[in-house]
């Protein structure tokens, strides 16, 4: 995934204007990222982040104590391995397992953050060499948001759409419409 964002970005710099490469060259992580991300406490449960996921639609939640302090992050994958971890072959027993879990036991800590002024590309570069799905984003020790790899796939997305747009006459989907 990042790996396809610095070719695309290879890319872009053939072929776009000196404008937009110094405006994509100066995307902060506040651009892109989700401000007010989703949290929960370290006393919640594995039932309630389980739940606010699917709710939501998100893979990652921010785990914050009274003060609002960061002090963990609980992925789609800490949830299922917890989930795995059990022996109760009845999906009844299992759920009520899952209210006592509190998330302060799975979630991972510390957390790796990240300014909200900081380089885009130099975040991206950190996620993929980290093998990071997310990175809360934090202004003066304080949550602010959270950017995660999704948010670089809408990036590769929208580069790509550029580039379509500025040669739209090369352009292949690479779909047989049924022709042979």
């Amino acid at each position: 995934m990042i790996k396809a964002i610095n070719a695309l970005e290879v890319i872009v710099v053939l072929h776009l204007d000196k404008h937009i490469q110094e405006d994509f060259s100066m995307l902060s992580v506040a651009e892109i990222m989700t401000a007010q991300p989703h949290t929960l406490g370290p006393d919640d449960s594995l039932t309630q982040a389980r739940m606010m996921m699917s709710e939501q639609h998100i893979r990652h939640i921010p785990v914050v104590d009274k003060t609002g302090t960061l002090v963990g992050v609980v992925s789609q994958r800490d949830v299922l391995a917890a989930a795995d971890s059990s022996v109760l072959p009845d999906q009844k027993a299992h759920e009520e397992e899952e209210r006592y879990v509190a998330l302060s036991a799975i979630m991972t800590t510390p957390v790796q953050t990240v300014e909200e002024t900081a380089d885009l590309r130099a975040t991206a570069m950190h996620l993929q060499s980290n093998r990071l799905g997310c990175m809360p984003v934090m202004r003066e020790g304080k949550l602010v948001g959270i950017i995660t790899d999704s948010d670089f796939v809408t990036i590769a997305i929208n580069l790509m759409e550029q580039l379509e747009q500025a040669e739209p006459e090369d352009y292949d989907d690479g779909f047989n419409d049924g022709e042979i």
